[in-house]
């Protein structure tokens, strides 16, 4: 028998024994058999074109700015219709040719007459100049191809986004870097849209990421272009003393422009190719009302402060810079091989920025 504790109080307690538990037996219901799920099945690839939808970037409302600047119309070159006018210059053209044929055939007779090789110089100089015409026409005649093969380019663009047939994409995609070939800022482009062509499916896609990886250098470029001839525009026109050098000055800056941009999209036109292009800007901007200072212009500038803030030359010298920047917009739209999908099209909003900075309030002290 165990002695007992005495607790701090003094009083004596005894322990007990705690009882010992005896062994049960417990039942173990067994685990219920795991079923192993099947693999799922691969997928066959399809377009998604029916189910998302592209906003341009000008729609989109997180992109826009809140200017309440008016955009350009996009210019579209003229029909080519029947006209009497044309029938009559051509019948009148193959009469004077004739004439010119009898008068050289007479012209070489007398000269054969004359002396045999009085006759001879005249056929081997007549032969030179025969070829000399045919070579010059030939080079119009392609510079003309180049000029449809934009357009036509442009076209089947817009049929194949709109049927969603890959095959139908992939020859454009084809055609377009055969045109920009060359050009050194889509050698980069080149190697990615090579690289990364066949993994693409979607047509739409397909020709989006053409005028990404192709288009969006020129595009940068082309935009320079637009502003370096319409900042030389206003430099000249407001410094200049005479209206009439104005006029010829920006004459020759429109055509250096519209030949430039051209060139840089590969349409690189020749003389009748030019006065066609040159033609084409100028009715639309008849059309649209932009070749005259009219209320739409005005507004874009005088409601950014150009009355308070300028002289009355340096504003005529700006409105006459973004006169021409709206020329180079139209120039760019007939000119760019593709309609603008993935990159956002050009203003006269990115451009009165570089040409008025001070009413736009990016040359202000922050501090002041």
């Amino acid at each position: 028998m165990k002695k007992p504790t005495v607790p701090p109080t003094g009083t004596p307690v005894m322990q007990q024994a705690e009882p010992q538990r005896r062994p049960a037996a417990f039942s173990v219901e067994p685990d219920q058999p795991q079923t192993r799920a099947a693999p799922p099945k691969n997928r066959a690839p399809r377009s998604f074109a029916g189910d998302v939808v592209i906003v341009p970037d000008d729609e989109d409302p997180f992109l826009t700015s809140g200017e309440t600047l008016p955009t350009v119309p996009v210019a579209a070159p003229r029909r080519r219709r029947f006209s009497f006018a044309r029938l009559a210059a051509a019948a009148f053209g193959l009469l004077l040719s004739l004439a010119f044929g009898l008068w050289v055939d007479r012209l070489i007779a007398d000269l054969f007459a004359r002396a045999d090789w009085l006759g001879y110089l005249a056929i081997g100089t007549l032969a030179v100049g025969l070829l000399a015409l045919a070579i010059a026409v030939g080079r119009e005649l392609v510079g003309l191809w180049r000029l449809d093969a934009v357009q036509d380019l442009k076209a089947e663009a817009e049929a194949a986004a709109s049927s969603g047939k890959r095959k139908q994409a992939a020859s454009v995609v084809k055609k377009l870097t055969a045109l920009v070939a060359h050009r050194g800022e889509t050698a980069r482009g080149q190697k990615t849209l090579s690289a990364v062509e066949e993994d693409i499916i979607d047509a739409p896609h397909l020709i989006e990421l053409a005028e990404r990886e192709l288009l969006a250098p020129l595009d940068a470029r082309a935009r320079a272009l637009i502003l370096n001839s319409a900042k030389r525009v206003s430099v000249v026109t407001a410094v200049s003393p005479r209206a009439v050098v104005d006029l010829a000055y920006v004459l020759f800056e429109v055509v250096r422009l519209v030949r430039g941009m051209a060139d840089l999209y590969g349409g690189r036109p020749g003389s009748l190719g030019m006065l066609r292009l040159l033609r084409d800007v100028f009715a639309h901007l008849a059309v649209t009302g932009s070749i005259a200072i009219g209320d739409g212009l005005a507004q874009q500038v005088l409601g950014h402060g150009l009355a308070a803030r300028l002289s009355t030359r340096l504003g005529e010298g700006v409105i006459n810079g973004l006169m021409t920047a709206r020329i180079g917009i139209a120039a760019m739209d007939l000119c760019r091989p593709l309609p603008f999908r993935a990159a956002k099209r050009p203003g006269i909003g990115d451009f009165i920025g570089d040409l008025t900075p001070s009413m736009t309030g990016k040359d202000r002290d922050p501090n002041g």
